[in-house]
């Protein structure tokens, strides 16, 4: 018999718990970001009804086919690479946008958010391994970003993202985690910002990132059971 979304639910709670447990936090301190990519509005609608409500797309496009086949209640934030020319889309989409990986993207979220009347909460991803394959600022890069965000009006820096090298030892994860975690406490007495979210943890690595201070886990694979093999643009994100 097929494993039922509600029983691998159950397993993550498990060891976030757990996770959580042994580094003396309470499971309260970490959000559940289910990661919906190829999954249709049936599966979040299961979802939803297990009493999940915050859910990640990887696409633009994806996400503008199915977001509005899904309840209102859902909050959905986009943890992929924004192109430029989706901005403004994205804007109209997402509660949160999660990858802001570059200055300029920084400022051309801010330039549609105003056009659409709001101001938008979003994550600087920072590639803290230095990956060429990866997108991201690197840390030398985000206290310009800071800075300019405390001149923009119409974007909020709430915290920072990353994705750490692919690995066959989960453990191998942890100084990328440790040191976003270190990063962030300069950048906050820099900057004056609170930084107070760390999205960081996938489906395979999230108990390393809860213990090194995630305050969000994006899992998709360990909920809905395993995708089709990822495509280049896909990668890393869970």
């Amino acid at each position: 018999m097929a494993e039922r979304f509600i029983d691998r639910l159950a397993g993550v709670e498990a060891r976030l718990a757990a996770a959580c447990a042994r580094v003396g936090r309470e499971r309260d301190e970490v959000r559940l970001l289910t990661v919906t990519k190829t999954q249709g509005p049936d599966a979040v609608a299961e979802a939803m009804a297990a009493g999940l409500t915050l859910f990640g797309e990887n696409r633009v496009q994806e996400a503008r086919a199915k977001i509005p086949l899904c309840a209102a209640a859902a909050t959905w934030h986009l943890i992929g690479h924004l192109q430029s020319n989706k901005v403004r889309e994205a804007v109209q989409l997402f509660a949160l946008l999660q990858a802001v990986d570059s200055l300029r993207l920084l400022e051309l979220v801010d330039r549609a958010a105003a056009e659409a009347g709001r101001t938008l909460p979003v994550f600087l991803e920072v590639n803290v391994s230095g990956e060429r394959s990866k997108n991201g600022f690197a840390p030398e890069g985000v206290p310009e970003a800071l800075a300019a965000a405390n001149r923009l009006t119409h974007v909020e820096i709430r915290g920072l993202m990353t994705i750490p090298p692919v690995a066959r030892d989960v453990e191998e994860a942890r100084p990328f985690f440790r040191r976003l975690r270190e990063l962030r406490e300069g950048w906050r007495r820099v900057s004056g910002l609170a930084l107070p979210d760390l999205s960081m943890g996938m489906s395979h690595d999230f108990e390393i990132a809860v213990e090194e201070g995630a305050t969000m886990v994006r899992v998709g694979s360990a909920l809905f059971g395993p995708r089709p093999p990822k495509g280049a643009n896909d990668a890393g994100n869970e």
